[in-house]
């Protein structure tokens, strides 16, 4: 699989309203970009440069997956009082415009937008092989269409940059409508989806980069998304002809031993320990098993104790589901690497084991392989069934599963899961059935919190978060506020409603 270590484009740091010092850091190589754009090493280790900022705690190595926090799966845990008290403010719907959650989401995606927008600015005129120049271009247009989603979702409308800039350009853009967005992230996905070859093309020193199926996959969520059901089901049927398949264990989707594997359509890549510091952005070790073993338990290397789940999320498991075991950890359930779990971990007493990493493969909290799955084939067949029932194809949404290959989309995960099938619900019931069973599948995963806002206008989201007593989740609150740091360096920059 490819490896983000080698990245030779040096690249200014540009923010979408300005430069964070926390990415300021000095280049890892110099270039003279007069001589660079030459080769294919060129472009492959710019495009390679594009990927990295996927990997910065601002993205997936934090602040996605603890959108499950916000979400109401879980508490941060942690080491008590301040620790991690911006998500906490968020999840607890208090969210100031001082935020530094809300600041390194903002942040994150910049630097991989600009040098996405670098390769697809220089990349064309480049005299290589043509395989190489569409597969890099067809990366570039799919990891600036994952920046840009990450944003619109999260902030809603947002300064849409799509050339390098230089000092001489305007560099305190407003922000344009989520529909101008949207519209260039479509266009981007589906450029992608032309020029990028299948998985099953790759070779293996290539797995891991983004592929059609990955910018497939993209598209129909950003298509339900939108309400686009039509669209979401003609790119899942796509979907199942290209391969892709059910891992037979749930637990192999977060196994290091099994990365990029039959499920997987993107991931985020890590390779473990090098020879850079834990926290910087180069570390190519995934924090999370680090951040989510139990505290002061020795389950793992480090064991920070965050993200622990709630009991309102443990007693929505099903009887018999076997996801259960498999994610959680809960005092007389299955032991881990041979220690038994104890309650007193946790504030919740309960602590994730989904993607916890024994010490056998990462034996100190900087060395951990595991890599980040974005999407799998899991989530397609649930969009698929969502899609489905929303265009008034229950039936065909709820079909019985003959196999976890074979069958009606939903009944297929819940088959894997070690669940009855779900008979005979109608377009509302099997509406809640369908979400719920995203949330039980894709638990902990960087999702339920993108479903919550999206669904019929956030207002499944703000109900549910009532449900479970947040009652303090309002509208304004389906949006994080556009960062102050942000506004006072761009005055030009808005400010979402109620903030």
């Amino acid at each position: 699989m490819f490896s983000l270590k080698n990245i030779v484009l040096s690249v200014a740091c540009l923010s979408l309203g300005s430069c964070s010092k926390y990415l300021d850091k000095a280049p890892l190589d110099s270039v003279n970009t007069e001589n660079y754009w030459k080769t294919e090493e060129d472009a492959i280790s710019a495009i390679n440069g594009a990927y990295q900022p996927l990997q910065w705690p601002k993205l997936y190595n934090l602040r996605m997956w603890t959108t499950d926090i916000w979400a109401g799966n879980s508490v941060v845990g942690a080491g008590g009082g301040t620790d991690g008290i911006e998500t906490q403010d968020i999840a607890n719907f208090v969210t100031s415009t001082d935020n530094a959650a809300a600041l390194d989401i903002w942040r994150g995606p910049a630097p991989g937008i600009l040098r996405a927008n670098l390769v697809i600015q220089n990349v064309p005129t480049m005299d290589i092989r043509e395989s190489i120049k569409n597969r890099v271009l067809g990366e570039a247009y799919f990891l600036r269409a994952h920046y840009h989603f990450i944003l619109v979702q999260l902030f809603g409308d947002v300064p849409l940059i799509t050339v390098a800039q230089t000092p001489q350009d305007d560099l305190r853009p407003a922000r344009n409508s989520k529909e101008e967005v949207y519209q260039l992230i479509l266009s981007d996905l589906e450029k992608a989806v032309e020029l990028l070859p299948a998985k099953n093309e790759m070779s293996a020193a290539d797995l891991g980069r983004a592929t059609k199926g990955a910018a497939l996959g993209m598209l129909a969520k950003v298509q339900l998304t939108l309400g686009n059901y039509g669209e979401t089901i003609r790119h899942c049927e796509t979907l199942q002809t290209m391969g892709y398949a059910l891992h037979p264990q749930y637990s192999d989707n977060f196994n290091p031993a099994s990365k990029n594997g039959v499920e997987s359509l993107f991931e985020v890549q890590f390779m473990g320990k090098t020879n850079f510091g834990f926290w910087s952005n180069e570390n190519q070790s995934s924090w999370v098993s680090t951040f989510t073993g139990p505290r002061n338990a020795d389950f793992v290397a480090g064991g920070y104790g965050w993200n622990q789940p709630t009991q309102e999320f443990v007693d929505a498991y099903e009887p018999g589901d076997l996801r259960k075991d498999q994610t959680i950890l809960y005092q007389g359930g299955p032991a881990f690497d041979g220690k038994e779990y104890r309650s007193s971990y946790s504030v919740t007493g309960y602590n994730l084991r989904k993607f916890l990493v024994d010490k056998t493969v990462s034996p100190d909290y900087d060395t951990n392989p595991a890599n980040w799955v974005v999407l799998r084939y899991a989530d397609v067949l649930l969009m698929y069934a969502e899609a489905l029932n929303e265009t008034g194809k229950t039936a065909e949404a709820q079909a019985p599963a003959g196999s976890i290959s074979t069958g009606g989309p939903l009944n297929r995960v819940r088959l894997r899961a070690g669940l009855d099938p779900v008979q005979g619900l109608n377009q509302a019931q099997l509406r809640e059935k369908i979400l719920q069973e995203r949330r039980m599948e894709l638990a902990f995963e960087g999702h339920r919190w993108f479903d919550l806002i999206r669904v019929n206008q956030g207002a499944y989201g703000i109900s549910f978060l009532h449900s479970i007593g947040k009652v303090n989740a309002t509208e304004k609150h389906l949006l994080l506020p556009i960062p102050q740091k942000e506004r006072d360096a761009n005055p030009n920059l808005t400010q979402n409603t109620g903030y």
